[in-house]
């Protein structure tokens, strides 16, 4: 969940609570904005090869490049579409003639019609995300762009898989079956199910057909595993506790070319451990002996829809609670995830801090500002590979990348003031790369500093970290330099 929802949930929240806010994780954000601090010195500002207007500061010897920024006059694809804003999760895949493909979420809730043509059919008519891909050269010009895949609902993040194809994840479970959600806004007008993943081919177009035994959750980002065939998957559940997932497909999707529907999806659970509480503080380099438990109900019905019409936490819960029951284990805000150096890493984006005892439907399920974690699918057990002493060390960790399997995860920042994007190595040390000091492109000029990272891949060859601001003007940015200095 984007930041700007978090806002908008909390002030819904406090409308129903007599304006009255507290917990730890919004203390913390309130905190930070009341005193924020400098930039960092090891970055410094650096012109935009677009058009020389500073939007980044960067590390020594390293240059950007912007595109496909929404703040101004509507960009209109190849394919006739006017470019959606709220850029978020991305995949880089080999393009021709030297060039890359980026396949691009967008991460719009509410109903409303589906951008993009109708031919093919949108998943939905009625909901706004989705993705749209670009052919783009290695430093950032934009070759071609079309829409891929339209008529889903919160796109957030997702991941690239090794057979050329990026799996994207609707992080929402509206339906016409289904309460509203935390906007308040009625899910009446959608005409299909939705919190599931869907698979887009790299230049070409998705299916637009749910993996349905993944799962009907808050999906944020799916890894694939070679080492097992498994696909591995977060859940951001806002105010309740989060899991970790596995879907088995029927076959081995390197074999098969792509992830098939029909297998079995099971959740995360601390051998001897019942609903194991990993939201809470952990030690660097605590490591956890790891079970499944199975899934008897990945979506409701035949069809996905609730027979019943619960309201939206009812049913945001339906698949964890069968997880829980069984033992699964609890997180706080599950978001990115990668395949890197024989394990799946992923982020907890409010992990740390204290115990949670319950729903924590104001603040969000979590008392800390960022976890990150790793899983080895050979040996089945879990590591804390990183947890934030505090907001200024590491503020609210979202979508992760890595460069290769040598190097360090790359973390896009989704903090309230200043965001980053800073690397990790081995030894849990953490160090910057970008720092956002983007502005609005029209008088004032106002600062939109606050604005989340999001979307990092690198391109085939290491040589270009693509990477996205999400918000309603959104922008996408091709950044490139010496990451050998830093260890990426």
């Amino acid at each position: 969940m984007s930041r700007l929802d978090r806002r908008t949930f909390l002030r819904g929240a406090a409308a129903t609570t007599g304006g009255v806010l507290v917990g730890g994780p919004l203390q913390a954000l309130i905190a930070k904005a009341t005193g924020a601090a400098p930039p960092s010195a090891d970055l410094t500002p650096v012109a935009d090869l677009r058009d020389g207007i500073v939007r980044l500061h960067v590390r020594e010897g390293f240059q950007y490049r912007s595109f496909h920024d929404t703040d101004g006059p509507p960009v209109v694809l190849s394919d006739g579409t006017v470019l959606p804003g709220r850029h978020d999760g991305m995949g880089a895949f080999p393009g021709p003639d030297g060039n890359v493909w980026l396949v691009r979420n967008h991460e719009l809730n509410n109903p409303g019609p589906a951008f993009g043509p109708s031919d093919p059919a949108p998943y939905d008519v009625m909901a706004q995300g989705g993705t749209t891909t670009v052919l783009v050269t290695p430093k950032g010009i934009v070759v071609d762009a079309f829409t891929s895949l339209n008529g889903t609902q919160m796109n957030c993040s997702g991941g690239r898989m090794p057979w050329g194809a990026w799996i994207t994840c609707e992080e929402t479970v509206n339906g016409p079956d289904v309460g509203p959600d935390f906007t308040g806004v009625s899910n009446a007008p959608l005409t299909r199910p939705h919190g599931f993943i869907f698979e887009v081919p790299a230049g070409g177009q998705s299916s637009r057909t749910p993996i349905m035994h993944a799962g009907r959750f808050a999906h944020e980002a799916a890894a694939f595993s070679p080492d097992d065939g498994h696909l591995y998957l977060t859940e951001d559940n806002f105010a309740f506790p989060s899991g970790f997932y596995r879907y088995i497909p029927p076959t081995d999707p390197m074999n098969a070319g792509g992830i098939e529907d029909g297998g079995r999806l099971q959740m995360l659970k601390v051998v001897g451990v019942d609903q194991a509480h990993l939201e809470q503080n952990q030690a660097l380099g605590q490591t956890y002996p790891i079970e499944w438990v199975d899934i008897d109900e990945p979506f409701p019905g035949e069809d996905g829809l609730f027979t019943t019409s619960p309201t939206n936490n009812q049913a945001i819960v339906f698949v964890g609670d069968q997880g829980r029951a069984l033992g699964a284990a609890g997180f706080s805000r599950l978001e990115g995830a990668t395949y890197a150096k024989g394990e799946v890493y992923f982020t907890s984006t409010q992990g740390g801090g204290e115990a949670e005892t319950g729903p924590e439907l104001i603040a969000g399920y979590g008392n800390g500002t960022g976890q990150v974690w790793s899983y080895n699918p050979l040996t089945q057990t879990l590591t804390c590979r990183y947890q934030a002493p505090d907001a200024t060390s590491l503020d609210l960790p979202d979508n992760i990348t890595a460069r290769n399997d040598r190097g360090s995860i790359v973390i896009c920042e989704d903090g309230p003031v200043d965001n980053y994007v800073r690397r990790l190595d081995a030894d849990g040390a953490l160090a910057n790369i970008a720092l956002n000091r983007l502005r609005r492109n029209a008088p004032p000029f106002a600062p939109r500093f606050g604005e989340e990272f999001a979307g990092a891949t690198f391109d085939p060859d290491g040589h270009t970290l693509f990477v996205n601001i999400q918000a309603s003007q959104a922008v996408t940015f091709a950044i490139w330099g010496p990451w050998g200095r830093l260890g990426v």
